[in-house]
């Protein structure tokens, strides 16, 4: 089984940046495309972003040339880098492999004034 433990969000003003952190134990990584997910109160969970194996990346466009995704699999962790974030970007992070439901506990992210 795959322990993985999401970290880095707080409350952060409108057009400042985090870093979210996704680590990993139990089971190495490396052959996994790895996907972030959100979820805000009373919305659908969403995808914002995955990265394959090979490092190949995808965002939705509400996210697109604001976050980064990354990863280093020989620390067995994957990341979310958040720039210029917006009210609207105020969630419960997730991270797991992609195409299945997270089961971790998430990382909250506030963006407000």
């Amino acid at each position: 089984q795959v322990h993985l433990v999401e970290s880095g969000g707080g409350l952060v003003q409108p057009g400042g940046s985090l870093r979210l952190s996704c680590a990993a134990s139990g089971s190495a990584l490396s052959i996994y495309a790895m996907a972030w997910y959100r979820q805000a109160p009373g919305k659908q969970r969403e995808l914002v972003a995955d990265i394959s194996s090979g490092g190949t990346t995808n965002y939705a466009d509400s996210v697109k040339g604001r976050f980064t995704i990354s990863r280093d699999n020989a620390k067995n962790m994957v990341y979310l880098q958040m720039n210029n974030l917006k009210p609207d970007d105020t969630a419960v992070y997730y991270c797991g492999p992609r195409g299945m439901d997270p089961w971790g506990k998430g990382t909250r992210v506030t963006v407000s004034s």
